[in-house]
């Protein structure tokens, strides 16, 4: 798969909130921001997970149909995937 600048875009702005995250814990900020801060963080790498496995999806699926092959397994896998990601 061909990651994008976006993909990798995403993943620094995770890397910097994950950085924020731990100035809090250094600086000794209240538990309810620590944990309003990570759940932000959770967030964004879900979405990141969910555009990573979609795009694949569409790539799959486009060679797939090039070559005539059936796409229903590459649906399944991916979903599949995306519920244990959870």
């Amino acid at each position: 798969m061909v990651y994008d600048k976006k993909i990798e875009n995403r993943l620094k702005r995770i890397e910097g909130q994950i950085r924020g995250v731990m100035n809090m814990i250094q600086e000794g900020k209240d538990c309810k921001e620590v944990v309003m801060q990570l759940s932000a963080v959770r967030s964004a790498i879900d979405r990141t997970m969910g555009v990573i496995v979609s795009t694949n999806l569409e790539q799959c699926i486009r060679e797939n149909i090039k070559t005539g092959e059936e796409t229903d397994t590459l649906v399944k896998e991916a979903v599949e995937l995306l519920v244990k990601s959870r």
